[in-house]
C-alpha cells in the first residue's frame, strides 16, 4: 500500500509535445492536454483519418464528451508510468514525469485528495487520477445516485475505472460540462429555498391543494359518457400533481432525469381550476375509453380462453409449438389490481406486469407475440449461414452480423445485430412458411423482405440475390 504523504504530493508533467501534424499521439493514446486556452484536461487520441498524418481529429474523455484537436496546444502522454515504488517512500514529495530542463516547459499538480477517506470530487468534476497499481489516468467523476460513491468515466460506452482502483485524485481545469452541472446545482438549492413556504393562487386552487378533489371532479364529468370510468383508469395517464415549482403551488407532474434529479413539467394551458379540471377530462379520456370492461373481457374473465386464442394463432405457423410449454414460458392471469380487473405477465421471481390491453384482441396478440419468441427459443439451430458484406450504415448504426438458421423442426429463422461506438442491439426474425410457398427464388425474396426490409436492416434483394451458398441453404 502506498505510504507517502499524499497532502504534500506533487506531480510536475515535463517534455511536453505540441500538437502538430508531425508530433502526434499514437491512435489511442491516452494524453494529458493543454489547451490553448491555458486550461487543462485528458483524452484518448482519435484521428479523423488514422492513415495521414494531421491535427484533424479529437481526444475523447466519454460518451459525447471530446476535445476537438484544434483547441489543443500541447499534449502528454499518460500511459508508460508506474509510481508504485516512489509511492511507497514515505518521504516522497515531487515526482517528475519526464526530464525537467531548464526553461523547460512543465506543469505541476498537487492538493490530491485520497478515495479511500471518501474524500470525492465533485459530480462531472474532471481529474487527474493515480490508479491503485501506480498508473496514471483522467476521468470525469459520476457520483452515484445515493451519493455514497461514484466511478471516473474515461472512454464511450460508459467506461470507467470504479473506486476500488484509484489511489486518489485532483481536479483538472473546470470545463463546460462541469460548470453546468455547478449551475445546475445551484439552482437545484435555490430551488429548495424558494419552496419552503410555496403561495398558492386562490384563482388555480380554489378547491384546495389536494389533487384527489380535481380527479374526483373531472371523473363526474367524464362518468356521464363512460359509466364505467374510475380514478384508477384516469391514473393510468401519468398522473399530475400538486407541487411547489419557483415558489409557488402549481399543477405538474414530477420526472425523474437518468441521473436521478427530479424536475416538474408544469401545466400551463389555462389559469383556474376548472380549466385544469376541463384538461384532466380530455388528457385522461382515451385511458379511460380503453379501460371500457365490454370490451376488454369480452370473452369473459377466465384466462384460459384468451390462452387458447393465442396458442391457436401462433400454432399456424410455429407447428412445432406445444401449448403447455408456452404457457409455462409465458404465464399470464385475471387479476384485479387496485380495484380494476387486468390481464397481467407473470414473471419469474414473482414480478408482474399489466399489459397495456385495450380489447380482448390486443391481449391475445400482445399474448401471441411472447408465445412466438418463447417457441424459437426452445427450437434448436442445426444449421447457419452468416453473410459477408462490407460496411453498411443503417440510420446512423452499423450492421455487424447477418446470419440465417435452418431449426431442427427444418423452419428458418434470421438474427440481425448492428450498433454504434456507444450502444447496439440484435434482432430475430422468423421466417414464415408462406416465404417458402414462393415458387422462385425471386419471389421468395419479395416475401422474405416484407418481414426483414432491406432499408431497414442493412442487406437489399440484389445484396441476397447475389450469395449463391444462401439460396442453396434456403433450399432453392
Amino acid at each position: 500500500m502506498f505510504i507517502c504523504d499524499h497532502t504534500k504530493l506533487c506531480l510536475s508533467f515535463n517534455e511536453f509535445h505540441d500538437l502538430k501534424a508531425d508530433d502526434l499521439p499514437e491512435y489511442g493514446e491516452f494524453c494529458l492536454l493543454e489547451l490553448k486556452d491555458g486550461s487543462y484536461t485528458g483524452g484518448e487520441w482519435n484521428p479523423k483519418d488514422y492513415r495521414k498524418a494531421s491535427t484533424e481529429g479529437k481526444f475523447i474523455r466519454g460518451t459525447a464528451d471530446s476535445i476537438e484537436g484544434e483547441e489543443v496546444a500541447k499534449w502528454h502522454k499518460l500511459h508508460g508510468y508506474d509510481l508504485s515504488a516512489l509511492l511507497e517512500e514515505d518521504d516522497t514529495a515531487r515526482i517528475n514525469m519526464g526530464h525537467k530542463k531548464e526553461d523547460g516547459y512543465s506543469v505541476s499538480f498537487k492538493d490530491f485528495k485520497l478515495i479511500k477517506d471518501r474524500d470525492f470530487p465533485k459530480n462531472e468534476q474532471y481529474c487527474l487520477l493515480i490508479l491503485m497499481d501506480g498508473t496514471l489516468a483522467t476521468g470525469r467523476w459520476d457520483k452515484w445516485s445515493d451519493e455514497k460513491g461514484g466511478c471516473f468515466i474515461y472512454a464511450p460506452a460508459l467506461a470507467s475505472y470504479s473506486m476500488n482502483k484509484v489511489w486518489a485524485w485532483t481536479p483538472l481545469s473546470s470545463d463546460e460540462i462541469f460548470s453546468a452541472e455547478e449551475e445546475r446545482e445551484n439552482e437545484r438549492l435555490r430551488e429548495e429555498e424558494l419552496n419552503k413556504n410555496p403561495s398558492t393562487d386562490p384563482d388555480k386552487f380554489k378547491y384546495g391543494i389536494d389533487i384527489n378533489i380535481y380527479y374526483e371532479k373531472a371523473l363526474e364529468k367524464l362518468s356521464s359518457q363512460y359509466p364505467w370510468a374510475s380514478l384508477e383508469q384516469m391514473k393510468k395517464q401519468k398522473p399530475w400533481e400538486i407541487v411547489p415549482l419557483h415558489g409557488q403551488y402549481v399543477f405538474g407532474q414530477v420526472n425523474t432525469s437518468y441521473d436521478g434529479y427530479n424536475y416538474v413539467k408544469e401545466w400551463t394551458d389555462g389559469s383556474t381550476a376548472d380549466e385544469f379540471i376541463d384538461f384532466l377530462c380530455e388528457y385522461t379520456r382515451k385511458a379511460v375509453e380503453d379501460s371500457n370492461p365490454d370490451a376488454k373481457f369480452r370473452y369473459g374473465r377466465d384466462i384460459e380462453t384468451y390462452l387458447d386464442k393465442a396458442y391457436a394463432n401462433v400454432k399456424k405457423d410455429y407447428h412445432w409449438a406445444e401449448k403447455k410449454s408456452l404457457q409455462k414460458a409465458c404465464p399470464f392471469a385475471i387479476k384485479q389490481i387496485k380495484g380494476e380487473w387486468e390481464f397481467v405477465r407473470i414473471y419469474r421471481g414473482g414480478g408482474e406486469y399489466v399489459c397495456d390491453a385495450a380489447t380482448a384482441e390486443e391481449f391475445i396478440e400482445y399474448v401471441a407475440h411472447d408465445y412466438r419468441d418463447a417457441a424459437l427459443s426452445v427450437n434448436p439451430v442445426v444449421a447457419e449461414h452468416e453473410m459477408k458484406f462490407g460496411h453498411i450504415e443503417i440510420h446512423g448504426w452499423n450492421l455487424e452480423r447477418y446470419i440465417f438458421y435452418k431449426l431442427k423442426s427444418g423452419d428458418y429463422k434470421v438474427s440481425v445485430t448492428a450498433g454504434d461506438r456507444v450502444t447496439g442491439g440484435s434482432r430475430t426474425f422468423f421466417i414464415t412458411p408462406d416465404c417458402f410457398e414462393a415458387k422462385t427464388y425471386d419471389e421468395f425474396l419479395d416475401r422474405y423482405l416484407e418481414i426483414v426490409p432491406g432499408e431497414s436492416f442493412g442487406l437489399l434483394k440484389k445484396d441476397l440475390q447475389k450469395d449463391q451458398k444462401l439460396k442453396n441453404f434456403l433450399g432453392y
